[in-house]
C-alpha cells in the first residue's frame, strides 16, 4: 500500500472509531448490521471551491485563510477539487490579469463543476458591474469553452450578471442508473459528486421494498427525492429555499418522474400542518390526506431536527436520517431511540483530511419490529 493510501486509510479510520463512540449507545447488536463505510477519492473530489483574489503590483494569485490563525496562504492549485477546476483556477487568473475592465476590484471568484465537463464561474467585485464588464465577460467565457461547457456569471452587492446563464447539468450514476440534475451557482449541492453518488445508493438499498408514500424534509434540489422515487408509490418533497424548489422541479421534468411532488414549506411549517396547526393555500393544494406516508427521510443541517419536527418524525414507521454533524445526530437519536431501532448506519467520506463526517441511519419503529419477530 502507498503512502497516500495509508495516510487516506489512516484518517478514515479515525473517522470511524470516533463515529462509532457516538453511535454506539443508540446501537443493539442483535437489531442493527455492521457500520457501512463509504470511501472517497484523496484527490479531485470536491466540485465545489472558493478562493478570494490577492493583488500585489502587476501580480494576481489566489489565497485561501488558515482555520486556525486566519493567515492567509497563497494557491496556485488545490488538489481536492475536480481536475476541471484546477484545469480553470490559472487559465481565469491568466486572462483576467492584464484586463482592467475584469481585474478592477475582483477580491473572489468561485467554482462550481460537474463530473460531466461542465462548470460556474463566479466572480466577485467590490463594485457595480456596468455594460464594459459585460462585454469583457462574454469574450471570457468564450475564450473559456475549450475547457468544456463553461458558465460565467459577475456578482457585485445587490447585483447579478449572466454572462448567459448561472446553472449547469449534473449526471449521478446509481445502481447503473443515471439521474441528471440542475445545479445553481450559490445554491447548495453536495459538493462530493462520487460520496453523494453512494449515499444515493445506500438509501435505495435501505427503502428497498418499501410500502406506501415518502415524506422528506430539507430535499434541496431533489437529490434524494428523484432517485428513491422508484421505491414509493408517491414522494413529497419540501425545503424552503425557493432557488432550490424550482431547480428541483426542473429535474422532476429532465427525469421523467411523475410521482414525486415538491413543496416550498420549511420543517417546521410541516411538522405544524401534519398536527393540523398550520393552514394555508399551499396546504390545501397538497392533500396531505391522500398521502400513506410510512417512511420519512430528513437532511438537517448542522443543527439537527427541532424538537417539534423531531417530534413529528417519531410518527413514521421508517427513519432515513442523513447527518452532516454526528454530535447533532446523536442528540437526536437520544429522542428517536425511544420510539425507533437502528437497524442500519453507514459513514460517508464526504471530505477526506478534515474533521467533517457524513453519517447515515435507518430506524424502524420499535413497534413493527417486534411484529415481525412473532
Amino acid at each position: 500500500m502507498s503512502d497516500a493510501q495509508n495516510n487516506y486509510q489512516n484518517q478514515l479510520d479515525q473517522k470511524v472509531a470516533e463515529l462509532k463512540l457516538k453511535l454506539t449507545p443508540f446501537i443493539t447488536a442483535d437489531t442493527a448490521a455492521e457500520l457501512d463505510i463509504f470511501t472517497s477519492p484523496a484527490k479531485h473530489y470536491r466540485m465545489r471551491a472558493e478562493f478570494r483574489v490577492w493583488h500585489e503590483g502587476d501580480d494576481l494569485f489566489y489565497i485561501m485563510f488558515h482555520p486556525g490563525t486566519r493567515d492567509k496562504y497563497r494557491v496556485d492549485s488545490f488538489p481536492v477539487a475536480h481536475e476541471l477546476i484546477n484545469e480553470l483556477m490559472p487559465a481565469v487568473l491568466t486572462y483576467v490579469k492584464d484586463k482592467p475592465e475584469l481585474r478592477h476590484r475582483l477580491f473572489q471568484i468561485d467554482y462550481l463543476a460537474t463530473q460531466t465537463g461542465q462548470a460556474t464561474i463566479s466572480l466577485l467585485y467590490h463594485r457595480q458591474l456596468d455594460d464594459q464588464w459585460l462585454t469583457a465577460a462574454e469574450k471570457m467565457r468564450a475564450e473559456l469553452q475549450h475547457f468544456g461547457h463553461i458558465e460565467l456569471i459577475g456578482r457585485a452587492r445587490k447585483q447579478k450578471l449572466l454572462v448567459h446563464n448561472d446553472r449547469v447539468i449534473e449526471t449521478l450514476t446509481v445502481n447503473n442508473q443515471a439521474f441528471q440534475f440542475e445545479q445553481i451557482e450559490n445554491s447548495f449541492t453536495q459538493p462530493n459528486a462520487h460520496v453523494n453518488e453512494k449515499m444515493l445508493q445506500w438509501a435505495l438499498a435501505v427503502s428497498d421494498n418499501s410500502q406506501g408514500d415518502l415524506l422528506e424534509l430539507y430535499c434541496g434540489n431533489g437529490n434524494f427525492s428523484l432517485p428513491l422515487a422508484q421505491n414509493f408509490n408517491k414522494v413529497l418533497g419540501t425545503e424552503i429555499s425557493r432557488i432550490s424548489v424550482q431547480s428541483a422541479q426542473t429535474n422532476i421534468t429532465l427525469n421523467q418522474i411523475e410521482n414525486v411532488v415538491i413543496a416550498r414549506m420549511s420543517a417546521e411549517e410541516v411538522a405544524a400542518a401534519m398536527r393540523g396547526e398550520f393552514e394555508s393555500r399551499r396546504v390545501d393544494e397538497l392533500q396531505l390526506a391522500s398521502y400513506d406516508f410510512q417512511t420519512v427521510l430528513v437532511d438537517p443541517p448542522r443543527a439537527g431536527l427541532d424538537p417539534e419536527t423531531l417530534a413529528m418524525v417519531q410518527q413514521f414507521d421508517n427513519i432515513i436520517y442523513i447527518s452532516c454533524n454526528p454530535d447533532t445526530l446523536a442528540s437526536n437519536l437520544a429522542v428517536l431511540t425511544k420510539t425507533h431501532m437502528v437497524v442500519r448506519h453507514a459513514l460517508f467520506d464526504q471530505f477526506p483530511f478534515t474533521q467533517h463526517t457524513e453519517a447515515g441511519v435507518y430506524l424502524v419503529k420499535k413497534s413493527m419490529k417486534l411484529t415481525e419477530t412473532k
